[in-house]
C-alpha cells in the first residue's frame, strides 16, 4: 500500500468512521424494547452517566489513548481541529450512552452498578497502564456489567420465567425492602445493548495512536566534509603560515610518506 492510500484510509477512519460509530452508540445506548408491547423506548442518560463519561475521558488522557496536544493543536489546520473536536465530542456522548445501556433504569441495582463503575475507574486513575491494558480493562468492565444486567437481572425480572426465577426475584425484592424495582424488557433490548457495546469498543480500538496523528519526517543533516570521500578529505590542502617568513604562505598537502630506496649494486 502506498503512502497516499494509507493517508486516505487514515483520514476516512478518523473523520468519517469514528464519528459514525460513536453517534450510533449514542443512539443505541438509550433504546429499550418494552414488554409485552414490543415498542421502542428511549431512556435519557441520567446525570451519573455524564460523570462516568468525564471520568472515562480522564482515563483516556491518563492512559495516553488520547493525547490532547496532538488532537487539538495550533500547528494543525482549523478544519482538522474542528473535525477532531467533533470526534472527541461524539466519543464523550457515546461513552455516556454506553454506560446507560448497562445501567439498570432505577432502584437499588442502579446505584450498585453506578458505584461499581465509579470505584473501578477511580482505582484505574491511579494505576499505571498503557492503552492496550486500558482497552482490555474497559472491555472486561462493560462485559461484566452486560452479563449482570441483561442475563442475570433480566432472567429474574422476566414475567414468563420459571418458578425458581420468580421465587428468587421475590426473595430479593423482600430482602431489599422493595427497592430493587426490576423493570422487565423484551429480549431484544439485550441484543441492542450488545451491539452498542461492540461498536463502542471497536471505536476505541480504531482510535489513532499518538504517533499516527502527527507525522514529522526528520531529514539527516548533510555536511560537505562528512559526505565527501575520504581520499578527497585527505588530499585537501591545508594552508598555514610559515613560522620563518610570515608573509609567505605555503601549501602543505597530506601525502603518504615516501621511503628512500638505496640501490645496492651486487658485487
Amino acid at each position: 500500500m502506498s503512502a497516499k492510500d494509507q493517508s486516505r484510509n487514515d483520514a476516512l477512519v478518523r473523520y468519517l468512521l469514528l464519528p459514525t460509530l460513536f453517534l450510533s452508540v449514542a443512539l443505541l445506548g438509550g433504546l429499550r424494547v418494552s414488554e409485552p408491547e414490543r415498542a421502542f423506548l428511549f431512556v435519557a442518560p441520567p446525570l451519573i452517566t455524564l460523570i462516568l463519561a468525564v471520568m472515562l475521558m480522564a482515563l483516556f488522557l491518563r492512559g495516553r489513548l488520547i493525547v490532547l496536544d496532538q488532537w487539538l493543536s495550533s500547528d494543525q489546520p482549523p478544519l482538522t481541529n474542528v473535525a477532531h473536536a467533533l470526534t472527541l465530542m461524539t466519543l464523550f456522548f457515546g461513552a455516556a450512552q454506553a454506560f446507560n445501556s448497562v445501567l439498570p433504569e432505577s432502584g437499588l441495582l442502579f446505584w450498585l452498578f453506578a458505584f461499581f463503575f465509579l470505584w473501578t475507574m477511580w482505582n484505574n486513575l491511579f494505576s499505571p497502564f498503557d492503552p492496550r491494558q486500558l482497552l482490555r480493562s474497559l472491555a472486561a468492565m462493560f462485559g461484566l456489567a452486560f452479563v449482570l444486567k441483561h442475563i442475570l437481572v433480566a432472567a429474574l425480572s422476566a414475567p414468563a420465567g420459571s418458578w425458581l426465577q420468580k421465587l428468587t426475584g421475590t426473595i430479593l425484592e423482600g430482602l431489599s425492602l422493595g427497592t430493587l424495582n426490576l423493570q422487565p424488557f423484551a429480549p431484544a433490548t439485550g441484543y441492542l445493548s450488545f451491539f452498542c457495546l461492540a461498536l463502542f469498543v471497536a471505536g476505541l480500538c480504531l482510535l489513532p495512536r499518538p504517533h499516527e496523528l502527527t507525522l514529522r519526517v526528520v531529514e539527516p543533516i548533510k555536511h560537505p566534509r562528512l559526505t565527501a570521500a575520504p581520499s578527497a578529505i585527505d588530499a585537501e590542502p591545508v594552508r598555514e603560515l610559515d613560522p620563518i617568513n610570515a608573509d609567505e604562505i605555503t601549501q602543505v598537502t597530506k601525502r603518504p610518506a615516501v621511503r628512500e630506496v638505496i640501490d645496492v649494486e651486487p658485487d
